[in-house]
């Protein structure tokens, strides 16, 4: 398959640039991949007119272009979707926002100002991505995975994740919340520590947190190092506190 038809696959949401096993766990398309980075080598750069005067980028990726029978709520004020990105019919995008190639949004998701969907990133339904939220992106090494987001995450303001986290069903990130691969998280519940960029699991409330640094020196300063916490997981309480944003969508 050439890079334009998947591309317009993508788009359509007929591929995905990362695809869910049997057993749950996710793997990176690298077909895909490999034809989004076949679409940037063959592009030229050029120059755009109508709302996009001014800005130049590859020819072959503009930004997408949204009519009422996409049933997609694209807010005015900045936001931009990328050729080859998939937002699914109920998305909101709120100003600014934007959602990179190879990103995927499920229905019923809300992508509220100054978040970034990062290119491959996968969003499942009826997922929250609060206010200036990171969901990085990544192309290269194309055997990489992205990051994922399954159905009904609630992403509070200001959370980063990267490095191809996955962010279980049903999960609550707090604001502030920062996930990579280097950032250990301790499960509070049941007094583990997760292994180093392990998912985070279905249903888990997340908070930012800290931990002494290692070292006689840095704990004689009393430095501390970033760190993420899972205080609880979600009841029927916790449930009632998201209601509201159920109603607002």
């Amino acid at each position: 398959m050439n890079w334009q038809d998947t591309l317009a696959e993508l788009e359509a949401g007929t591929i995905r640039a990362a695809n869910q096993d049997e057993q749950g766990n996710w793997q990176a398309n690298i077909a895909a991949k490999e034809a989004i980075l076949a679409a940037f080598k063959a592009g030229e750069n050029t120059e755009f007119s109508g709302i996009y005067q001014g800005f130049v980028d590859k020819n072959n990726l503009p930004a997408r272009e949204f009519t009422v029978e996409n049933e997609v709520r694209l807010v005015p004020g900045g936001s931009s979707v990328r050729r080859g990105a998939y937002v699914a019919p109920g998305v909101i995008i709120m100003p600014p926002a934007y959602i990179n190639v190879g990103a995927f949004v499920d229905s019923g998701t809300m992508v509220d100002s100054h978040a970034l969907i990062g290119s491959c990133a996968q969003i499942g339904k009826n997922v929250h991505v609060s206010a200036a939220v990171q969901i990085g992106g990544v192309l290269e090494p194309v055997g990489a995975s992205p990051v994922i987001i399954e159905d009904d995450a609630f992403l509070s303001a200001g959370v980063v994740i990267v490095e191809g986290i996955v962010v279980k069903k049903g999960a609550v990130l707090a604001p502030g919340v920062s996930l990579s691969a280097s950032v250990p998280v301790y499960d509070c519940v049941n007094q583990v520590m997760l292994e180093k960029g392990a998912d985070i699991p279905e249903r888990a409330i997340v908070v930012p947190g800290t931990r002494p640094v290692k070292g006689e020196w840095a704990q004689s300063q009393g430095l501390n190092m970033a760190c993420a916490l899972i205080v609880k997981y979600r009841d029927e309480k916790s449930n009632a506190s998201l209601e509201l944003e159920s109603l607002l969508r």
